[in-house]
């Protein structure tokens, strides 16, 4: 496939015909954080990041026999806890929103209880309309009969 083909346009002289855009909006696949949840992730990344940091100065300076390689080793440790307490404290903010705002947490036989009864509510509902046409469509028929 050509390359103007691929965007909608077969033309001769090349890009002439271009119609499409260069930035195409997609819809997002997946909902947005909560903030509280973001701002505790974002928090956790950054510690993460730092105490990566920390470690790899702390490796290098213990190669290059530096006075800088204890202290390092011992912050990267502390760095470490650190990091944990930032994971726990993601998934801990996420769990406390989810239970704050109104997240349903029905057992799935509960769930399915409920969308039976809404499925044969519906086909109520739908075999009353049928058969409401149908004699709507009877009386229709022996009028014009008469």
């Amino acid at each position: 496939m050509e390359t103007d083909e691929w965007r909608g346009t077969a033309s001769a002289d090349g890009f002439a015909g271009v119609r499409r855009g260069l930035w195409v909006e997609e819809p997002a696949v997946r909902y947005r954080m909560p903030d509280q949840v973001r701002r505790a992730a974002v928090r956790a990344v950054i510690i993460a990041a730092v105490t990566l940091i920390q470690a790899m100065i702390a490796f290098l300076s213990t190669l290059a026999g530096s006075w800088l390689a204890f202290p390092m080793v011992l912050s990267s440790v502390a760095s470490t806890v650190v990091a944990t307490w930032g994971v726990l404290d993601v998934w801990v903010t996420r769990q406390m929103w989810n239970q704050r705002h109104g997240v349903v947490s029905v057992p799935s036989s509960t769930a399915r209880q409920l969308r039976r009864e809404r499925r044969r509510a519906r086909r109520a509902a739908r075999a009353a309309m049928r058969e409401e046409t149908r004699i709507r469509r009877r009386g229709a028929n022996r009028l014009s009969e008469a």
